[in-house]
């Protein structure tokens, strides 16, 4: 029955994230009375992975209704590099010409951002700029990162092409956005006469935006971005954030994923510390379904990847069951459930290991793995000692356990007496299991690793009615 259960669990999650089921509703047919359609989405938060998924999804539907604008509404401080990187890519791609409304902000990854449109618009007030790379404490990291971000900004601006303008016997060669100002808003040592020093890193308000080709006009509303940009009859079509598509979003947040990888680690050492109560690695595996559906489902986790941690999982459970101690197979089962949980959080399209943003990428998520591992087992440690050892909060079996089949009522006095004794587990301790000690038989919990069957033992401490074992060497 329970296994028919998560069966059903599996297959309805599959059901309710699956593409058909999510654009339900969000499908519709182009406009039909001769209006332009004017595709927009808002960037209003922190540059990260659900901002890269509202992109992917807002210009894989303003491609289905042959929108002919795409307009970003943004109004942002910046976000991950890696994230931002891959919308400039997106947007430097699109087919559909992409106009941005920089509401207030467009600082570091969002002028990046801003400056791959194809038209900058800045309400009054408004600024871009301050694109130099810092860390989670705001200080700047080391030149390479710097380097990588300074060449993509100078791309980005070079990507709008140049034109050719001839003067008597001179031909200038003008750029639409000049790349070394592009690259100015990341190095501070870059000098550009009467508009920037060294020491600076550059930051152009609406005005001296629009005075050196980064900002198309001034607006202070969509409407009348649309006006300046010459579009006069349109409809707009807004992005709709589905409640399912909520979900999915909250669920690909890099916040959830380190607590959802410590309930899937954390329920896998509580069923290995307790086996065959079924909850810790019921609660394990609807973990790892919401952990690897939405990415799944959204083309970052691969079949390998999910294939990795599978057979992760496969390789703890012989190392455990099947093979004394922990070697071998144990620790490669270790690095590939690792693995597989950190490359699920990688977009495979956009990842390149030699480029900086994918590398920054693939840290990030390693960061996220390793510290949420750790996490899981500190407080499993914790929360096993709180289970087991303490008299207020205590697993107990509703069950009869009768004399005839093995069972007998311990007195914690003859427990007491059982200290510094030796005799022999029956069962395997993992940590859990049972010994005999003077002819009759005990629960009890190894205190230091596993203990196989056969072996002899010696009674180290009762705690709470619980004797604890040691080998006895």
């Amino acid at each position: 029955m329970k296994k028919t259960n998560i069966l059903c669990l599996i297959l309805l999650l599959c059901f309710l994230v699956s593409p058909s089921f999510a654009q339900t509703g969000r499908e519709e047919s182009r406009t039909s009375s001769g209006k332009k359609l004017v595709y927009q989405f808002d960037i209003k938060e922190m540059i990260a992975e659900p901002v890269w998924r509202t992109t992917k999804q807002s210009f894989a539907e303003a491609n289905e209704l042959e929108a002919d604008y795409i307009l970003i509404h943004m109004n942002t401080y910046g976000g991950t590099l890696d994230a931002a990187d891959s919308i400039r890519t997106r947007i430097l791609n699109s087919q559909i010409p992409v106009f941005v409304f920089i509401d207030n902000n467009a600082a570091s990854a969002g002028a990046l951002i801003s400056i791959a449109c194809d038209s900058i618009y800045m309400r009054k007030g408004a600024s871009i700029g301050a694109a130099t790379v810092v860390d989670a404490q705001g200080e700047v990291v080391p030149d390479k990162y710097q380097s990588f971000m300074r060449s993509t900004m100078r791309a980005t601006a070079e990507a709008h092409g140049k034109d050719t303008i001839i003067k008597g016997t001179d031909t200038l060669l003008i750029w639409h956005r000049d790349p070394q100002i592009a690259e100015a808003m990341v190095d501070p040592k870059i000098y550009i006469k009467d508009i920037i020093d060294t020491g600076q890193v550059l930051t152009f308000t609406t005005n001296e935006a629009i005075k050196y080709g980064f900002c198309e006009g001034e607006a202070e509303s969509i409407k009348e971005v649309l006006k300046i940009a010459g579009i006069k009859d349109y409809e707009i079509k807004e992005f709709v954030l589905t409640p399912l598509e909520a979900i999915i979003q909250f669920l690909v947040n890099p916040f959830v994923h380190g607590i959802l990888i410590m309930v899937i680690l954390g329920g896998i050492y509580f069923e290995l510390q307790t086996p065959g109560i079924g909850f810790p690695l019921g609660a394990a595996l609807l973990a790892a379904i919401l952990y690897f559906a939405p990415l799944y489902l959204e083309g970052l986790a691969e079949n390998w990847e999910l294939v990795l941690f599978i057979v992760g999982l496969i390789l703890i459970g012989v190392e455990i069951f099947a093979i004394p101690g922990f070697g071998v197979a144990g620790v490669a089962g270790i690095l590939l459930m690792i693995t597989g949980l950190t490359l699920s959080m990688i977009d495979n399209i956009v990842f390149k290991i030699d480029s900086m943003a994918g590398f920054t990428a693939l840290i990030k998520a390693l960061f996220i793995v390793v510290v949420s591992a750790l996490l899981s087992f500190i407080f499993s440690l914790y929360l096993s000692k709180k289970l087991f050892e303490t008299r207020s909060f205590r697993l107990a079996l509703h069950t009869v356990q009768e004399t005839d089949k093995g069972f007998i009522g311990v007195d914690s006095i003859i427990q007491k007496k059982m200290i510094e004794k030796t005799g022999v587990a029956t069962t395997i301790l993992r940590p859990s299991g049972k010994v005999e000690v003077d002819g009759e038989i005990f629960d009890a919990v190894s205190e230091v690793g596993y203990i196989e069957k056969g072996e002899e033992i010696k009674v180290i401490r009762d705690v709470a009615g619980q004797i604890y074992v040691i080998k006895n060497k």
